[in-house]
């Protein structure tokens, strides 16, 4: 099998590509404005997955749902919504937290996460279920955990011991999610010693910086990709 690369999309889109050469896109609004132009049209999916309802997570998936006729794993009323918007129903793709799907040869489990989830729809305010982190293992066994927008919570230790990842992705912007101090806290209740960051630069409110996260957790090896950039894991 080849190796486990990450490529980063901007704000909190990625690229995974897994060992058995399969691509997956996490919360791909491939149009935020970190997105450099070449990666705004991908040309394969096989698999996309959502933490949440917010429109900078949810970006385009409809669209390139339907134009790589791949599955897309969110949380039931998320996935439920994306139904009537036009994606297949299909409750193989519909976890709650806790919950485990295969697919595309890969294993992704829903975790907890703190923050809200929602969007719009004909100017109307729509619940879209809670937020979720995502724990996706790939073919090999090799674990990475997308912690989604979230604060810091103690039953990330849960998370550890549970799941075991080997990689951590975590938003570190601050003010809708958590910043470095708490960042740096979550990492101490997962134990990973890899950490990619998240979630910061893409507005003036987003002031989080990997160098601070850097500072504050000198034992873990924070990456932080400039967007477009693909490192190996």
């Amino acid at each position: 099998m080849a190796g486990t690369s990450l490529t980063w999309l901007g704000h909190a889109a990625f690229r995974l590509d897994t060992p058995g050469g399969k691509r997956i896109y996490v919360d791909p609004w491939l149009g935020n404005p970190k997105c450099p132009e070449s990666e705004q049209e991908p040309e394969r999916i096989d698999l996309i997955a959502l933490t949440h309802g917010h429109d900078d997570h949810v970006g385009e998936t409809v669209d390139l749902a339907q134009r790589f006729a791949c599955p897309v794993v969110a949380l039931v009323e998320l996935r439920g919504w994306l139904a009537g918007q036009g994606l297949p129903e299909d409750m193989s793709e519909a976890p709650n937290k806790g919950g485990t799907v295969e697919k595309a040869g890969v294993k992704i489990t829903l975790t907890d996460a703190n923050h809200s989830s929602s969007g719009f729809e004909d100017d109307t305010f729509v619940y879209l279920g809670e937020p979720a982190g995502l724990v996706i293992e790939l073919e090999d066994g090799f674990k990475i955990y997308f912690a989604g927008d979230t604060n810091v919570f103690g039953d990330m230790q849960l998370i550890s011991r549970i799941y075991e990842p080997d990689v951590a992705v975590l938003p570190i912007g601050g003010h809708f999610t958590m910043g470095p101090r708490e960042a740096a806290a979550a990492l101490e209740l997962l134990g990973v010693t890899r950490c990619v960051a998240s979630h910061y630069g893409t507005f003036p409110l987003l002031i989080g910086t990997p160098e601070q996260l850097r500072d504050l957790s000198p034992d873990v090896e924070v990456l932080a990709p400039e967007p477009g950039e693909t490192i190996s894991l």
